[in-house]
């Protein structure tokens, strides 16, 4: 079928598609911005939440490997849970768990800590480590409905765009997810201009639970599942070897390179909110809003960094069409490498970190090619394969980059936040020497 021109996706595609939708997909797009919103409010803020409630540098990467382990491994038990007792009993227990997850998010106090005593490994040396037990328990609990259909997004796209413009119809999706990642942390900083940072905070856990208990009545009294149908459950260690060594070679480059730069963002990712609201302690007076606190003005960066991002992956991604894949993504890569070496140095200025924080989404202005130049190599019918073995390789290796970057920001925040743009630029310049372009934007 010939794609004219007037086809491409654009910015407000994604929400006229939206309210498009059969009723069935409409309720569960709900569902997911619904989630999308209470995840946005609280996760970004959950490590200065661990901070007030007296957490260390290392717990708090400890928590962030512990979410990067969990983002790793839980899509194959969550998909072979899906096919066992069918989409909608799943749903429901993904959405229950993720809810219940906020509300021990909210108690979080009254599961006490696990201490980890001191220990040393040849020259290395770990101080005992406080965890909080519920903050662990609510995040294994609250990422659940994340499990559920992670690689739909890409099959579809991939089946409804041509190949030459893979990156528009990822923009045009991504567009609208993100919607939620906006306004998620605009709410927290509503929230949090009114209360302290702790009750405010717990204002805001008991909003997400609200959003999700709604999201999963919704979708379980709305959504019919009689007609899905999810193919075959997973099949062992065996198929993954299989699909990895069956990845195409062009490919590697790039899973190396952004493996990389993944791992130094992964490295002070849960540290950008203390650096913000401890370190730096900025805060900003605004017209009409009056005054904000570090806590809310945090918000209000992430919303900045969004703004951008929404407003340049579909132009970005048209951009690539003209000048390849490979330079987007790189541009994206060169973001993510240098901002926290920026940040951890940037003066106590509101008006500098938010033009930090602006500069910062335009790493995400890159994503939509840097998926098309995943997918767009795969054979056909092949997309899920490729896909699902490029990010298990990507995320297994990230899950220790929090504890390595909560070990060194116990030494030294500039030290950390140095040696994760090192080892963001070594990711950088191995794309650049080695990556390789999409045939069709060649």
């Amino acid at each position: 079928m010939a794609h004219e021109e007037t086809d491409d996706p654009d910015a407000f595609s994604s929400f006229r598609q939206f309210f498009a939708l059969d009723g069935d997909v409409l309720v569960l797009s709900a569902a997911m911005f619904a989630f999308s919103l209470g995840f946005q409010m609280t996760g970004r803020y959950m490590p200065r939440y661990m901070s007030v409630l007296g957490a260390g540098s290392l717990a708090i990467g400890l928590y962030g490997s512990f979410g990067n382990l969990i983002s790793a491994v839980y899509p194959y038990p969550g998909g072979a849970l899906s096919d066992r007792v069918g989409s909608r009993t799943a749903l429901t227990g993904f959405g229950l768990a993720s809810t219940l997850g906020f509300v021990v998010w909210l108690f979080a106090d009254a599961f006490g800590v696990l201490t980890i005593p001191a220990a040393s490994v040849g020259p290395f040396a770990v101080d005992s480590v406080v965890l909080p037990v519920g903050i662990f328990l609510g995040l294994l609990l609250s990422q659940a409905w994340k499990s559920f259909g992670l690689g739909a997004t890409f099959a579809i796209v991939k089946q409804s765009v041509p190949p030459d413009r893979l990156a528009t119809g990822f923009a045009s999706t991504e567009t609208f997810r993100r919607t939620a990642f906006l306004l998620g942390p605009l709410l927290a900083a509503g929230v949090l201009t009114l209360y302290p940072f702790e009750s405010g905070f717990r204002v805001v856990l008991a909003v997400a639970a609200l959003f999700g208990l709604v999201a999963t009545a919704t979708q379980y009294l709305l959504y019919d599942a009689s007609k899905d149908s999810f193919g075959k459950s997973f099949e062992g260690v065996a198929s993954v070897l299989s699909d990895l060594r069956a990845m195409p070679p062009e490919l590697r480059p790039l899973l190396v390179g952004d493996t990389l730069v993944r791992f130094g963002n992964g490295m002070v990712y849960v540290f950008f909110v203390i650096v913000v609201t401890e370190f730096l302690a900025v805060g900003v007076t605004l017209p009409v809003v009056g005054s904000l606190s570090p806590d809310a003005f945090f918000g209000v960066l992430l919303a900045v960094e969004m703004a951008v991002a929404l407003l340049t992956m579909v132009p970005v991604a048209k951009l690539a069409r003209r000048v390849g894949l490979k330079p987007v993504v790189a541009v994206g890569f060169v973001v993510y490498a240098v901002f926290p070496v920026l940040i951890i140095n940037a003066p106590e200025n509101a008006a500098v970190v938010a033009l930090l924080f602006a500069f910062s989404g335009l790493r995400f202005a890159g994503l939509p090619a840097h998926k098309a130049l995943i997918v767009g190599p795969a054979e056909k019918n092949a997309g899920g394969r490729v896909v699902g073995s490029y990010y298990l390789v990507r995320n297994v290796v990230v899950v220790p980059s929090a504890a390595v970057g909560g070990w060194l920001y116990a030494a030294s925040p500039e030290l950390a936040f140095a040696a994760a743009t090192v080892v963001g630029l070594l990711g950088t310049g191995y794309f650049l020497a080695f990556g390789r372009e999409f045939p069709a934007y060649a």
